[in-house]
């Protein structure tokens, strides 16, 4: 027993020091038990590139929607639209609509 000790000396002899064991204690409180904590500073970090990607995001799809706005403020613009989206014709005009079959959907009895 005696034997162990003595060798284990050098490992306890940094613990005798009094301002040691308060950085440690220090040290250790601050990385897992205070409010702002490395884990919780970890956490909000990643929160924070998630919502600048996010942001980014609503930033590309805001451009787009103003290019399709200034494309529908015209008239011509708008004409296009109504024809693409919804069909929409002027009088005495026929308006003929090709459909592959890759794009029809099939029944699932046939």
């Amino acid at each position: 027993m005696v034997n162990f000790l003595n060798k284990n000396k050098r490992f306890l002899k940094p613990f005798k020091n009094v301002v040691f064991v308060i950085s440690l204690l220090f040290a250790i409180w601050m990385l897992f038990f205070d409010s702002n904590s490395w884990f919780i500073h970890n956490e909000l970090n990643n929160d924070i590139k998630a919502l600048e990607n996010e942001r980014e995001y609503y930033k590309k799809e805001i451009e787009k929607d103003k290019k399709e706005i200034k494309k529908l403020s015209s008239d011509k613009g708008v004409e296009k639209y109504g024809r693409e989206k919804y069909h929409m014709k002027k009088e005495n005009e026929e308006i003929y609509l090709i459909e592959y079959e890759d794009s029809i959907n099939k029944k699932k009895n046939e």
